[in-house]
């Protein structure tokens, strides 16, 4: 198994945010997608790709349908996706994604976050480069051989697929995502979630007390209303020891 595999398998096992987490989240999606190509999923890529998502996290029906009639609403604020770059203590990269319509308030936010933990953030591309920005897909393949489909995806830059308790995984470049979701679609492969990661190319062990430390800095940005992902560079066995 490759790097995606390991990664999901660490980050599974850590931290699933909260289901209402996972709703805010999902829910900044659905407004970014509406802005961007209209409330219908039929002629909006995008938005298809939140609802199943959404379907995938069991968010209600109502949920969804509510969310998008309020995107559609021209009073509705935009979300923008800002990166924020920085280490934690012990020189572990962070990445920080983030969904939000009050730049300012997030930067402070982001910035006090740091500076509690001994962190420091970064300016843009100090680490980014050291992670790899991927996209996902969580198929059901129903009697499909993995092989054949495997094969048929090696021309879209498909780097790992593999098969866990959740479905079939793909994994391939971040700018593959839009010629996959055509082809799964075009091919009645049915999608049951998909998204965009950002993984490490190499990790940091740490003992103990320093993996704690780094903890805190994590449990602290991953709170913030307006962080959608966190990535760092900390390897993820160093703080179960």
């Amino acid at each position: 198994m490759g790097r995606a595999f390991e990664f999901r398998k660490a980050r599974k096992m850590k931290r699933w945010a909260a289901m209402s987490k996972a709703f805010t989240r999902i829910g900044k999606d659905i407004v970014m997608a509406v802005k961007e190509g209209g409330p219908d999923p039929d002629s909006n890529a995008r938005l298809r790709a939140v609802i199943q998502n959404a379907k995938a996290v069991n968010m209600p029906k109502d949920n969804i349908e509510r969310a998008i009639k309020r995107a559609s609403d021209k009073n509705q604020g935009d979300f923008k996706e800002v990166l924020f770059e920085g280490y934690a203590p012990h020189g572990v990269a962070i990445l920080v994604e983030t969904a939000t319509d009050n730049n300012t308030r997030t930067v402070a936010n982001v910035r006090s976050y740091f500076n509690k933990c001994n962190g420091n953030l970064g300016t843009s591309g100090s680490v980014s480069f050291m992670f790899d920005h991927v996209c996902n897909f969580r198929v059901n393949v129903g009697d499909m051989d993995m092989e054949e489909l495997e094969l048929e995806l090696i021309d879209f830059g498909v780097e790992e697929i593999f098969e866990d308790e959740d479905g079939v995984l793909i994994y391939a470049p971040f700018e593959s995502y839009g010629a996959i979701q055509s082809y799964l679609e075009e091919n009645n492969i049915e999608i049951l979630s998909s998204g965009f990661e950002r993984i490490p190319q190499v990790t940091k062990k740490l003992d103990a007390e320093q993996a704690a430390d780094v903890e805190k800095l994590l449990e602290k940005i991953e709170e913030d209303d307006d962080v959608q992902n966190v990535y760092h560079t900390m390897d993820e066995s160093s703080s179960e020891e």
